[in-house]
């Protein structure tokens, strides 16, 4: 097989691309980063002129790409989000048109361990569309940026429409795609999504400081999307053989394994290597990942696995969540009434952690949101259950930390309390 006969038989426009896609079709699109710009605007051109409708998109997080071209209000008439993780973008779509609001986004609650299988077995995928690494002199491209469900949605649907960018890292791992599987090549080059940190809060300090003294050496981390994760890494650049099994990676985990704090020595899985299913950060991070043999990327229904992940001893697991009950039981996703993100991987890494040998999982907080008037610790949660109170080990606020495993729920109420702002204390205690 000539691999580049092959290669320049699937090149086309994206606008050609994109007429391979007919109306009625279940669409996976590349999530985050790997959101293919070129491809999306070339669908969103032809929903505008009313070529395509009636079309389902799956995904998780997105950003700007999708924004732009197919998440708009005017075309979600003929566009469906068959979305399984509320980003930004939709938060502000709802937040622009708040009496419809529950109506423009078809929300899918799912863990993200679940959405391959969900994809693979449960959707009739006609297509999917992605951004990939350039091919390789063997025939092989790379997810670079996104395994996560991708890989596996790649391979389910009927068709695979693939954006080729130079600037998207070579990333090893498994499921590497070959020129053979893809039905469609479009070669463009765009600057990758670059997602800063902003400036940590005081109380993301206080309970960065807290986690940090919770990590020992030897630990296997996986952290959270945010500021506050990144602020805990900081934290951790004195620690020895630390390793990463992690559903996200990010610029403040790879500052860890540059500065040595990270060697992957004690892990039972991939030992020497940092795992991890999707990657967000800026044009260094990139850079670094490109080619980076110190790094792994697998599936997500790999990577969250919780029984993979307690393979690992010492895992530490640090999420975040929107509110916390007296039982200890956290909303994640909820919020004033309506879907504010999704469930994503935290129950999958809180129960890995727990299963761990010497593992802790560890959900944070601040105490209070809207500047300080409406405590995130209640008596009844607002929304769903996003990690139930049965899994819960560690809840930390910037009031200290409390572990509620093997707690009463009279004990967890009290601690609970404990871990609010003084302002709801009295409050609180009187639900009891």
């Amino acid at each position: 097989m000539d691999v580049t006969q092959l290669y320049a038989s699937k090149l086309m426009t994206a606008d050609a691309a994109a007429r391979l896609v007919s109306s009625g079709s279940d669409i996976a699109m590349g999530m985050a980063v790997a959101e293919p710009p070129a491809l999306l605007a070339a669908l969103g051109r032809r929903v505008e002129a009313g070529e395509l409708a009636n079309l389902r998109l799956w995904y998780f997080h997105s950003m700007d790409h999708a924004a732009k071209a197919l998440l708009r209000r005017d075309l979600l008439d003929r566009v469906r989000p068959r979305c399984m993780f509320l980003s930004g973008v939709e938060r502000a779509l709802m937040k622009a048109d708040p009496a419809a609001c529950d109506k423009l986004i078809d929300f899918v609650p799912t863990a993200f361990s679940a959405s391959p299988r969900l994809l693979r077995e449960d959707v009739a995928l006609d297509a999917c569309v992605t951004m990939v690494s350039p091919m390789g002199k063997h025939g092989y491209f790379t997810f670079g940026t996104a395994n996560d469900y991708t890989s596996v949605a790649a391979r389910a649907a009927g068709k695979l429409i693939v954006e080729v960018n130079p600037l998207m890292p070579r990333v090893f791992g498994e499921s590497p795609l070959h020129i053979s599987e893809i039905d469609a090549i479009v070669e463009n080059t765009s600057p990758l999504i670059a997602v800063g940190e902003h400036e940590c809060a005081p109380e993301d300090e206080r309970i960065a400081e807290t986690i940090a003294a919770m990590i020992d050496d030897g630990a296997c981390l996986q952290m959270g999307i945010g500021n506050l994760p990144a602020e805990v890494c900081r934290r951790l650049a004195d620690r020895k053989d630390l390793g990463i099994h992690t559903e996200l990676l990010t610029p403040a985990m790879a500052a860890l394994m540059q500065c040595g704090a990270v060697t992957n020595r004690r892990k039972a899985t991939f030992p020497g290597r940092s795992v991890f299913t999707f990657a967000m950060g800026d044009a260094p991070f990139y850079a670094w990942l490109d080619d980076n043999l110190a790094v792994y990327s697998l599936p997500v229904d790999e990577v969250n696995d919780p029984r993979h992940i307690a393979k690992n001893d010492n895992v530490v697991s640090v999420n975040a969540t929107l509110q916390i009950d007296l039982s200890g039981a956290c909303n994640s996703e909820h919020m004033l009434g309506h879907q504010y993100s999704g469930s994503g991987g935290q129950l999958d890494f809180v129960r890995g952690a727990n299963a761990s040998k010497g593992g802790i999982s560890i959900i944070a907080c601040r105490s209070t949101a809207k500047h300080g008037t409406v405590s995130r610790i209640v008596p009844c949660l607002e929304g769903p259950v996003t990690t139930p109170r049965n899994d819960v080990h560690w809840i930390v606020t910037e009031f200290g930390a409390a572990n509620l495993r093997g707690k009463t729920l009279k004990e967890r109420a009290e601690a609970m309390i404990g871990l609010a702002h003084p302002r709801f204390r009295d409050e609180l205690a009187r639900q009891l």
